[in-house]
């Protein structure tokens, strides 16, 4: 949408992860390089937490385009809602093995066939087990006991963990003390500073051919990071949101005030029905209402907007639809 209008070749702030416009934060490349150390050792677990939007995921998808993918043989997991046998049967369908209605045993079994086969090929074996803090003990005991699987010399299964800080609560935990033996690296990835972040909005937008249009004041990129706290997701969030404003609207120079209406848009939309309605009194109601800066002037404001838009896009339609053809007919 507003890729075309400001000159991009894509869209620079999606949501999924996406190793493409990976940025090397400080946090970042510490963490990269005990991912690094971890592959290098061959055996445990690596463990990585950080905030939810932090970049755990993206992180370890660069780590897998660093590698040539003959040399490395990957299962990544992110339902992590699972007890102890599902997590097995969940294991061996990500490396590509069959697992319904197998026995426990049988799924074992298939494990380390399948591991034996990857190192007698040449290949490391590596699982990477994302949102592991919604892990439950036995679960976790589970992963654990797939590091048994060995040669005389090294280990056929390396598992890389990644969840949020409340992770290190069941790391820490009582009966985790086997677990935590096999640890070798662990890392909490903190959010950017306001240096970071905007080094971050500028690598995403150059990545895509960014030319200064929009330009963005340095007081938008000081709000930005003060409403993000230099959370990549959020700040992808937010900024996506600003780019389609400024080519509903367009702009070509953003400052901190467009930054501050799409933050007072973000905040409008959380204002819920059920909220409004769950004010007691008429008057309550009202106040609730101006205390959310003005609700109801907000939803006209935006249908004018959309409703220019609307009639800027149907001129356009229209000057298309009666122009003249290129070419002339002879008589």
């Amino acid at each position: 949408m507003y890729e075309a209008f400001y000159g991009l070749s894509a869209k620079p702030f999606r949501l999924r992860p996406d190793p493409h416009f990976f940025f090397g934060s400080k946090g970042h490349k510490r963490a990269m390089a005990y991912l690094e150390y971890g592959l290098s050792q061959g055996e445990g677990f690596i463990v990585i937490t950080g905030e939810v939007g932090a970049g755990k995921t993206t992180l370890v998808r660069q780590l897998f385009n660093m590698h040539a993918r003959d040399e490395l043989v990957t299962a990544h997991i992110v339902n992590t809602n699972l007890d102890s046998e599902d997590i097995l049967r969940t294991v061996a369908s990500s490396f590509g093995l069959p697992s319904e209605d197998s026995s426990k045993a049988v799924l074992l079994s298939r494990l380390e066939q399948f591991l034996r086969a990857c190192d007698q090929q040449g290949k490391r074996a590596l699982l990477v087990v994302d949102e592991a803090q919604n892990l439950n003990p036995r679960t976790v005991e589970e992963l654990r006991m797939l590091s048994n699987f060995q040669t005389d010399d090294k280990s056929l299964l390396q598992t890389f963990l990644l969840g949020q800080p409340e992770f290190r609560m069941t790391l820490n935990s009582e009966g985790m003390q086997q677990l935590r033996q096999r640890v070798i690296a662990t890392y909490h990835l903190g959010p950017m500073d306001l240096p970071e972040t905007q080094a971050y909005i500028q690598h995403r937008l150059h990545t895509v051919g960014w030319k200064d249009d929009p330009s963005i004041s340095q007081s938008a990129y000081d709000l930005i990071f003060e409403y993000t706290g230099g959370i990549p997701r959020k700040i992808n969030t937010l900024c996506d949101r600003l780019f389609l404003m400024g080519y509903l609207e367009e702009l070509h120079a953003f400052s901190d005030a467009e930054v501050n209406e799409v933050i007072n848009d973000i905040q409008q939309e959380t204002v819920s029905p059920t909220q409004i309605v769950g004010v007691p009194t008429a008057e309550d109601r009202e106040a609730f209402l101006l205390a959310n800066s003005n609700y109801l002037g907000y939803l006209d404001e935006r249908m004018v907007k959309l409703e220019k838009c609307t009639v800027s896009i149907l001129a356009m339609l229209k000057k298309i639809v009666v122009a003249p053809p290129n070419s002339s007919v002879g008589p």
